[in-house]
């Protein structure tokens, strides 16, 4: 772990603070911020003198280190002033925390921002995602570096605590997500889910091979059948809401992936370690409700496996049983997360009356030639929740995009021989095939939602938010917003 758990709130004059480096804004208008606009009055315009000399615009991403009596203090870019809100607040604290980790500065304090609603739980989010490094297995690097503390100057303490809390557990996620598949197992993920659900006082539990099997789950079974890495069914209920129903997350537990008997192609098959990021969703979210606990109900569902193609492994042309009956022929053992989310959609949908449902899954490469590393693609069946998802996403930065899900898609994934196949038409609309199979296990009438991360959990370009280009924790933050924390 290498993140920082926890931002300070502090009201001390920025010359009494202690912090190494602190952090202001200057906008493209050549406006200083308030605590900005302070400090220049206290160095009789020495900042903005400063500011000058260096030909500093207010670019958004342009940033400089000037001395204020002998104290070094980043000046951000924070763009136009009527454009900038509380996803550029996000940003701008994560680049200070990057600035003060590559100056090697221990600890940073940044400006709270002055946006209507306060931009405390933003910056304080900024600070702790833009902390994050995967240093685990770094052994012999010498100029790695670590931020030891961050603080918000002029924030509300509740706010900046709350963002502390959610980004840190977008951070938990990205660590299980981005450790080696040898690491990150089935097993390692129920022990996640444990420690989560005692700390959040929360009931969980974990059914191994021969259990699921029994019950009916020949999805998930035949998905395990090649890999002696012991696959598991993970469930954690949260119940702090009374008698409300609860609200089902299902995320996709691939802890590795090579394709089965469908193998993919070497060049890049490191990266399905990856394919594990739905559930790292899912319990992204558990640890935050185990800090914050919320007043709602929550039940949590992870099939987790290997995908391999040992001498038990399921072949194409078999036929399957998911656990609501629905029979599946299997054309490709690559399409193999939507077969044990079916089981966990069922499984849901069977024991459980959910308000709604949502599911995360590193689902489809089509997904990634559609929409990029720049959003996750959404299908469902309600709109009033679609909707739900599309102003999370606008509140905290993180781009959706809704695809259609009609008759015509839904008619692609029937079988000949059996009620429903794991493809859909060769080369056409592979990700809306996906959610169009996994509809089939969704009972009628229960609001659902699909995300298909595989574009966006991993592999985009480095950011202020996401380091080196590895796991990002996507949708978590999106996902605790539209829960209403």
């Amino acid at each position: 772990m290498s993140y920082l758990t926890e931002i300070s709130c502090s009201m001390n004059d920025w010359k009494k603070s202690n912090y190494d480096l602190i952090c202001v804004g200057l906008y493209e208008e050549n406006e200083l911020t308030p605590l900005a606009m302070t400090i220049d009055t206290h160095a009789n315009g020495g900042l903005r003198s400063a500011i000058q000399s260096v030909k500093l615009s207010g670019k958004s991403g342009k940033n400089e280190f000037i001395l204020v009596d002998d104290r070094p203090v980043l000046v951000l870019g924070l763009g136009k002033k009527a454009d900038f809100d509380l996803s550029n607040a996000r940003n701008v604290a994560a680049t200070a925390a990057r600035q003060a980790i590559a100056r090697k500065f221990s600890s940073v304090a940044v400006e709270c921002f002055p946006l209507e609603g306060g931009a405390d739980q933003a910056v304080s989010e900024g600070l702790v995602l833009g902390s994050y490094q995967y240093l685990n297995y770094k052994t012999q690097d010498k100029d790695v570096f670590e931020l030891e503390s961050a603080a918000v100057l002029g924030g509300d303490e509740s706010q900046v605590a709350k963002g502390a809390v959610i980004a840190a557990s977008v951070c938990y996620a990205r660590d299980l997500e981005n450790a080696p598949g040898n690491s990150t197992t089935p097993s390692k993920l129920a022990e996640s889910a444990r420690r989560i659900a005692k700390t959040g006082g929360m009931k969980v539990t974990i059914l191994d091979r021969e259990e699921f099997t029994e019950m009916g789950m020949g999805a998930l079974a035949a998905v395990a059948s090649g890999t002696d890495e012991p696959p598991k069914f993970i469930v954690v209920e949260y119940n702090g809401g009374g008698d409300e129903k609860p609200v089902a997350l299902v995320g996709k537990g691939l802890t590795f992936d090579s394709g089965g008997i469908s193998i993919k192609p070497g060049a890049g098959m490191d990266e399905m370690k990856f394919d594990m990021c739905g559930s790292g969703v899912v319990l992204g979210v558990l640890k935050a409700v185990s800090t914050l606990k919320p007043k709602f109900n929550l039940v949590c569902v992870i099939p987790s496996t290997e995908n391999l193609s040992g001498g038990k492994a399921y072949k194409p042309g078999d036929i399957l049983t998911a656990y609501n009956g629905k029979t599946i022929e299997v054309l490709n053992t690559d399409a193999e997360g939507r077969l044990i989310l079916a089981d966990g959609l069922s499984y849901v949908s069977k024991h459980y009356d959910p308000e709604y449902i949502l599911d995360f899954a590193t689902l489809t490469g089509a997904v990634l030639v559609a929409l990029g590393h720049i959003a996750t693609g959404v299908l469902g069946t309600d709109d009033d929740l679609m909707n739900r998802v599309k102003a999370a996403s606008q509140a905290t930065g993180e781009k959706v995009w809704e695809l259609p899900l009609w008759d015509e898609y839904c008619e692609q994934v029937k079988s000949k021989i059996a009620d429903v196949k794991n493809v859909g038409e060769a080369r056409q609309a592979g990700t809306i095939a996906g959610a169009a199979f996994l509809k089939e296990f969704v009972k009628e009438g229960i609001p659902w939602v699909h995300f298909d991360i595989a574009g966006t959990a991993w592999g985009g370009k480095e950011s202020p938010l996401v380091y080196q280009q590895g796991a990002t924790g996507a949708v978590i933050r999106l996902v605790l917003n539209l829960l209403g924390i």
